[in-house]
């Protein structure tokens, strides 16, 4: 049974890959054949499936990671995750439902230090291989204003 402790621990190494600028980790928090998505609650509510990031495949999280780090330009930053305690929604042997609220500040290369997003995580997670993996990952902005300098996954 994928319990609590799990997935406290899931979200804290997770959280973990991003702030500590090892993004090439992130996609091994994620199924092959996962699902992605950066949206606002309005959109969420409304059942709207567009996000700000979208992302269909393990393959597809790999090459943002990599345009990150070789093609776009932007300016230099990095997070800081604080993250809530998951709520279990559903659990069973081998998959599990949960939704954990985050809050994310932004550090710019000038030291500025700014919140940045606030939302909940709504995840499927699955075990393969005695791994546990997202299967799904929406990441649900409280915010419908987003800032255009999303380059970092949440």
């Amino acid at each position: 049974m994928i319990d609590l402790l799990a997935l406290c621990a899931f979200n804290a190494a997770y959280a973990d890959a991003i702030d500590s600028d090892a993004l090439e980790r992130w996609p091994d928090f994620f199924a092959d054949d996962c699902h992605y998505r950066i949206t606002h609650v309005e959109n969420e509510r409304e059942g709207l499936p567009a996000g700000i990031v979208y992302a269909d495949s393990r393959a597809m999280l790999e090459d943002r990671i990599a345009a990150l780090r070789e093609a776009n330009i932007y300016e230099r930053q990095r997070y800081r995750h604080l993250l809530g305690m998951p709520l279990l929604l559903e659990a069973e042997a081998d998959t599990a439902r949960a939704r954990t609220p985050f809050m994310v500040a932004r550090i710019m290369a000038t030291g500025q230090t700014e919140m940045f997003a606030t939302g909940s995580y709504e995840d499927r997670f699955v075990r393969r291989e005695g791994r546990l993996l997202l299967q799904s990952r929406v990441a649900v902005c409280d915010s419908t204003v987003t800032d255009t300098l999303l380059a970092l996954p949440l």
